[in-house]
């Protein structure tokens, strides 16, 4: 509702520039530094200060002097040197949240896909996944908010080097043969993504001491990418049984997809072949005769250099290999083909099938190389998009901008424009969180802030691992406090507060930060903790329960709330607080779109919870004798709840019945 506020005020005074000075100006709207100041703040006669050569507080008057009202406005002020802060009208704002209903989002905006997750489907999931799947899918749940037409995508390397070296392993290493391996994936008591870790660890240490290892892996890859032979054959099985694995684990977490784009039908249905025709064609790649990179494909740096992040140039290598000289594509290479399909700019499509069907009905489809007549519900159309988010780590930003090149040398600027490398930084872990997850640290590494984790050298925590000691470690507290409650009803609120906690802490830090997950500090009730804005929602829950249990249910606070009880009893500052607060969560996420950064709502969620926890001390609404003032309490109290709950929805977070 605030965001709607502020959009028509700026449209407001828009048109009394355009009438006072004839001028077309964006206006800007700020938050006061105090709240006494008032709602909001309209700074736009120092821009203008200039340009009209007067004072800013001259303009500021003028502009208040003509500027249209809006019935939600109290009073435009001119302070300082030329603000202009406004001041709601408390009862007609709040007579405007009693009679506002949610706006279905936009089924003909622009289509968005987010790609995310993207785990090499070679072992199990760790923490440092984490952060990628619950960045992208609370970023998704934003963007859904406002638009309708949002595909979700995770891109399946199940051709790469990480697959090959576990091949390699079951290969070369163990003389397992794919109809053996089948039977390990089908045996309901082996955690097959765990034994792929080890393996995969074992692997790349045997790679050390073995040149022969790495003629394996080269052998691999080609019978991989040409999809032929029993070790593509057991190469599809790894990944596809890892994959169903990974979608299993992201499930725990609240995290679904619309579609799996492998790789393997890149290659199988010429989708690289096309890309790499295109690119020929307009010379942005070039066939290397003499040096390091003799007889590779090879994309020059003056390509990308310029797009370079800062503190990337020493980096960057003279050229970038996009098919090695053993005709081998590299990673970069499929990711421009990729990025091609996602914006329909190939003139090719995959065939698809169903993968699975989640509890909640929504069907998860999967790329194939053969078209599919089992008489299934109709393929949705996938790709085409208008904009594509790729969450990718930091570490990836060089390869991206290659991409981006890749696009821009065959003349798709709009699409690369278009482009955007929703990036964000690793997941380390606190050394107390390391020693209860059991990886031994010697004393000098107890002294780190953080300890990096390693999938190559099988150092890390499995994310199920890591779900699996949070919900444990809730049980024992949610046990200890509701003793009275169902094991199956301890279980649910356990796993509730446990993902709630995860996700929360994976949210609250701003994606170029270094993260240093800690059991202790995740799971707190104290502090910007996930359980804490739980709590909040759980208070707010316990007043209307309460008032259910004494036989009395919800009024139709429209119907009962006068504009003269709402302008009494909002004078009282907090109550005021708390509900203009509460109408700002659509604010929250719009600025959290408009700067990709998901932080910004779970900052919000942490103050909603404050305020409220604050009201409810203030407060004892079931017990206020004021029959009116009750009613208005008993309303801020279910909007704020509604509110929070909202905003714990698009951070993927639910809200326990009890705590």
């Amino acid at each position: 509702m605030f965001e709607e506020i502020e959009t028509r005020l700026a449209a407001a005074f828009e048109r009394a520039l355009a009438t006072k000075y004839d001028l077309t100006l964006k206006v800007a709207l700020e938050q006061p530094k105090q709240s006494s100041f008032g709602e909001l703040a309209v700074p736009v006669a120092f821009q203008l200060a200039r340009q009209l050569k007067q004072p800013p507080k001259r303009i500021a008057e003028e502009l208040a002097a003509i500027v249209e009202k809006l019935p939600e406005v109290a009073s435009l002020e001119i302070a300082g040197n030329g603000y202009i802060n406004v001041r709601l009208s408390r009862s007609a704002y709040a007579l405007s949240l009693l009679n506002s209903s949610p706006s279905a989002p936009s089924s003909q905006a622009e289509k968005i896909v987010v790609e995310h997750t993207n785990i090499n489907p070679n072992k199990a999931a760790h923490i440092g996944h984490l952060r990628n799947a619950i960045l992208g899918d609370t970023f998704v749940r934003m963007l859904r908010l406002r638009n309708g037409n949002v595909e979700v995508q995770n891109y399946i390397d199940n051709t790469g080097v990480q697959v090959a070296d576990v091949v390699v392993g079951f290969h070369y290493l163990e003389n397992k043969t794919a109809a053996e391996v089948a039977v390990l994936i089908a045996d309901p008591d082996v955690r097959f993504d765990y034994l792929c870790w080890d393996l995969y660890a074992r692997t790349s240490a045997y790679y050390k001491d073995s040149a022969e290892a790495l003629a394996w892996r080269g052998e691999t890859l080609h019978a991989i990418e040409a999809g032929e032979n029993e070790i593509a054959e057991l190469a599809h099985l790894v990944a596809d049984a890892i994959v169903r694995a990974h979608v299993k684990t992201m499930l725990r977490l609240g995290i679904e997809y619309d579609v799996l784009p492998r790789e393997s039908e890149i290659l199988h249905l010429h989708f690289w072949a096309t890309a790499f025709e295109l690119l020929q064609r307009r010379n942005a790649i070039y066939f290397e005769e003499n040096g390091k990179n003799k007889g590779c494909w090879v994309m020059p740096s003056s390509s990308f250099r310029e797009g370079a992040e800062a503190g990337a140039q020493e980096e960057i290598e003279d050229s970038k290999v996009i098919v090695r000289s053993n005709g081998t594509v590299t990673y970069v290479g499929k990711d421009i083909a990729y990025q091609l399909w996602k914006f329909g700019l190939l003139g090719k499509d995959f065939f698809y099938r169903p993968w699975q069907t989640y509890p909640d009905g929504h069907t998860l489809w999967v790329t194939t190389d053969e078209a599919d007549d089992a008489g299934h519900e109709p393929t949705p159309s996938f790709g085409k998009a208008d904009k594509v988010f790729n969450v990718i780590d930091s570490r990836q930003s060089y390869l991206q901008d290659v991409v981006m090149a890749g696009l821009r040398a065959l003349d798709f600027q709009k699409q690369a424009d278009a482009s955007v490398h929703f990036s964000y930084e690793m997941v380390a872990l606190s050394p107390r969180t390391c020693v209860e997850m059991g990886i031994a640290l010697s004393d000098e590494d107890k002294k780190k802030p953080y300890i990096e984790v390693s999938g190559r050298k099988g150092l890390g925590v499995k994310a199920d691992d890591l779900i699996d000691k949070l919900i444990e470690t809730a049980k024992f507290e949610v046990e200890h406090r509701h003793p009275e409650a169902s094991p199956e009803e301890r279980q649910t609120v356990a796993q509730q507060i446990a993902i709630g906690a995860l996700r929360y802490f994976m949210l609250k830090y701003t994606r170029n930060s270094v993260i240093a997950f800690d059991f202790h500090e995740a799971l707190s009730f104290e502090g910007e903790t996930g359980p804490y804005v739980q709590y909040a929602g759980v208070r707010a829950g316990n007043i209307l329960r309460k008032l259910e249990a004494g036989g009395e249910a919800l009024p139709d606070f429209a119907e009962i709330l006068t504009e003269d009880a709402l302008k009494k009893h909002l004078q009282a500052e907090d109550v005021w607080q708390i509900l203009l607060l509460a109408s700002k969560s659509g604010t929250a996420v719009q600025r959290a779109i408009a700067s990709s950064e998901p932080a910004h709502v779970a900052k919000y969620a942490f103050q909603l919870a404050q305020e409220f926890n604050n009201f409810y001390h203030e407060h004892k609404v079931l017990a206020e004798p004021d029959a009116e003032r009750r009613n208005v309490l008993l309303w801020v109290t279910s909007y704020a709840r509604n509110q929070l709950m909202a905003t714990l929805g698009v951070l993927g977070i639910e809200q326990p019945a009890y705590m």
